[in-house]
């Protein structure tokens, strides 16, 4: 059962368009040398000198970029604010430069060898999409690299890790498309919509949403039109005639569409050229939400926003750390975070936490306390510097993070709540209410 909570404060990230985006890359990936890098003074450790070594690999570019910003400025603002209190036991910790993973499952495996075999991380905060960490996920195993994702949600790493795939090597910080598709259905039927259609991307992250969300509501009473011969397009498809027709054409009172965002964007606007999205709620999730998103579909032809009204789920925050993490980034960045940021800045933390814990700094020991410091029993505590500090004096700890209380279980995941967003008449996104699932 879920129930509302008060309506989620932070607001979007502004999106990039793509001359700013470019700007901005280059400013988080300078951010990354320069935070990543030991105090004026004192050299950067290296491997060999034993101090902490992680990286991130995560989209600058790409279909999810868009998406991706925030979490680019989060992981070197964690490393920046941790050297600042002393590093982890007892030197600065080294933050290689974002690897651009692309939103490219080759792209990432290609970037997970480098930050792992050559660059010789312990730890690596990433990737974004579903796709990619199944990419990166044997390479960091084989390496003995620990792996946490802020945003990879699909339900297939779940079932690989009860199976032992992982041997521990993965964690993530945002919770699995389980539970977002089970608010997304249950949002789709609380407005009164019995009949849905559903059309996804075809990778790990739409396929297992779309499941996930089927049974859902259908357990709620509703029906699936589609759900015998599910509509799902190719990741680098350009054209989508044929897949709106099919995921449309049954005249469903509602469309799931589980998309990233530039190819979303197209499906979407195909279908309102076709005629087909008239009178049809739109429902959308984490991976198509970015500010320009609207835009990017367009307009009607007296100059309405095609999404107005659109509906969407995306992973929320309501940690402890929340509130002092927010007030961090505006410091630092001159806006709030937006989704994912709070999530990557947990996942940053928790890698040098278990180091610390672990008074080593190999991949080996993080992922040996990654469980220990994240859940009770242990002292809670939010602020990471005092959560350092803790654990030097050899007492245990139980994290509470910005994004939520990250209490990650023996398969990596944790449990989280879910903003509701909308889009407005102006095409600007708005948060409207939050979902928690117990």
């Amino acid at each position: 059962m879920s129930k509302l909570l008060p309506p989620h404060r932070i607001r979007p990230f502004k999106a990039i368009a793509l001359a700013a985006s470019v700007l901005a890359i280059g400013m988080f990936g300078a951010a990354c040398q320069e935070q990543g890098s030991a105090p004026s003074g004192s050299p950067a450790p290296d491997a060999a000198g034993g101090g902490l070594k992680i990286g991130s690999l995560l989209p600058a570019t790409g279909d999810l970029a868009s998406v991706g910003q925030p979490m680019l400025g989060a992981v070197p603002l964690l490393v920046e604010t941790v050297n600042q209190c002393g590093g982890v036991n007892g030197a600065p910790v080294t933050l290689v430069p974002n690897t651009d993973d692309q939103t490219d499952p080759t792209a990432g495996a290609d970037g997970m060898t480098k930050l792992a075999e050559v660059d010789k991380v312990a730890g690596v905060v990433g990737s974004f999409a579903s796709s990619v960490s199944s990419a990166a996920i044997p390479i960091a195993v084989r390496n003995k690299v620990m792996l946490i994702s802020p945003g990879s949600t699909s339900p297939v790493f779940t079932e690989r890790a009860k199976k032992g795939d992982f041997q521990g090597y993965w964690a993530r910080t945002a919770p699995p498309d389980t539970y977002q598709a089970q608010a997304l259905a249950k949002l789709a039927y609380d407005k009164g919509n019995r009949k849905v259609a559903t059309i996804v991307i075809n990778n790990d992250y739409g396929i297992g949403f779309e499941k996930e969300f089927v049974t859902a509501f259908k357990k709620l009473g509703g029906t699936v039109l589609n759900e015998a011969k599910p509509t799902r397009y190719d990741p680098k498809a350009t054209t989508f005639e044929t897949e709106v027709q099919a995921a449309f054409g049954s005249k469903p009172e509602a469309v799931a569409a589980i998309a990233y965002a530039e190819t979303g964007a197209l499906l979407l606007k195909t279908a309102y050229e076709q005629g087909l999205s008239n009178n049809v709620q739109i429902l959308l999730t984490d991976g198509s939400k970015s500010e320009q998103f609207p835009a990017q579909v367009g307009k009607t032809s007296d100059g309405n926003f095609i999404l107005t009204g659109a509906l969407g789920t995306v992973p929320g925050s309501d940690g402890e750390a929340l509130a002092a993490f927010t007030k961090l980034w505006q410091a630092k960045y001159g806006k709030s975070p937006a989704e994912y940021a709070p999530q990557s800045w947990d996942a940053a933390a928790v890698l040098v936490l278990a180091a610390q814990a672990a008074k080593a700094n190999t991949g080996e020991a993080i992922q040996s306390k990654v469980r220990e410091v994240t859940n009770a029993p242990g002292e809670p505590v939010s602020d990471v510097c005092q959560a350092l500090k803790l654990l030097q004096e050899g007492k245990d700890i139980n994290y509470q993070g910005a994004s939520g209380n990250v209490d990650i279980d023996a398969n990596g995941d944790v449990v989280g709540v879910y903003d509701v967003w909308q889009v407005e008449t102006d095409g600007k996104l708005r948060t409207v209410d939050q979902v928690k699932l117990q």
